[in-house]
């Protein structure tokens, strides 16, 4: 059994410092600012019991356990997403990683300069886990005892420099700078995910729907081979998460091709979840 049902880190009204608090199973997405919840410091205060306070939600913020992790992501994970970019499916997860400066919080702007603005700016919807202690070469089987939870995240990238002229095939480029992966806004345990509930990750853009994952059907790797691949003779540490992939729907293999504007709002939502809501900003 989780320690845990419904996480969300939140900064408080009182002092500005960070809490966390389990919102209980019948939660539905983050509590409004204003409300008041018995909170904790930290990610082990909380699932101790110790040091428990009443404090008032300021602003909620993405729910990672610690600061400072770079977060991992997985490409071509959807058979829908291979399809229309008319790729093979891959033998193994390809993977790259953005630096832990990527985090972005719910309701944050996400401020791009000129250089990404003309970078041909787009959006990814995805559901994203969160590692819950530090491990190595695990199994598929024993990869599950290592996930915390779930959540979603949005994988924002400059698709100019996924292009083999400008690349070299490599991703990392394109998707690591400051502010491109918004996560949140609250983490479901694993018992939850796996209640029997249709859970689903809906991307729109200024309210128009661009994506719908049924990633039960259309996900290639699962999370937990995913955790197993990336972790074979490499530790990853407690608090990572890890993008898995997009469906199709991506700006980038529209007809025609459309990109992220100034001033769009990209909302990436699932059930308990809630939305993951962030405007681009072009400075």
């Amino acid at each position: 059994m989780s320690p845990f049902s419904h996480i969300v880190r939140f900064e408080c009204e009182e002092s500005g410092r960070f809490y966390f608090a389990d919102l209980g199973p019948d939660a539905d997405g983050p509590p409004s600012p204003g409300a008041q919840l018995p909170a904790f410091r930290s990610i082990d205060e909380l699932f101790s019991n110790t040091g428990k306070e009443t404090v008032t939600v300021r602003r909620i913020l993405a729910p990672l356990p610690y600061d400072g992790v770079p977060i991992y992501c997985v490409g071509l994970n959807y058979r829908s997403h291979a399809k229309e970019a008319k790729l093979s499916i891959p033998s193994y997860p390809p993977l790259w990683t953005k630096p832990a400066r990527s985090v972005a919080h719910p309701n944050e702007e996400i401020r791009v300069n000129d250089f990404c603005a003309k970078s041909l700016p787009d959006y990814e919807g995805e559901l994203v886990f969160v590692t819950s202690k530090e491990c190595r070469d695990v199994t598929p089987t024993e990869a599950k005892n290592f996930i915390l939870g779930y959540t979603v995240g949005n994988d924002l990238s400059c698709r100019l420099f996924q292009l083999q002229k400008y690349s070299g095939g490599q991703f990392f480029f394109a998707k690591a700078f400051d502010k491109f992966a918004p996560i949140g806004p609250t983490l479901i345990s694993p018992d939850m995910l796996a209640s029997g509930k249709s859970f689903q990750v809906v991307t729109k853009v200024n309210g128009e729907l661009r994506q719908e994952a049924d990633f039960r059907k259309d996900m290639i790797f699962s999370p937990e081979k995913i955790l197993s691949h990336m972790s074979q003779g490499t530790t990853i540490p407690a608090g990572t998460a890890v993008m898995t992939g997009t469906p199709a729907g991506v700006g980038a293999f529209r007809q025609p091709r459309v990109f992220l504007q100034d001033r769009d709002t990209v909302e990436v939502s699932m059930q308990k979840v809630g939305t993951l809501r962030n405007r681009v900003v072009f400075e």
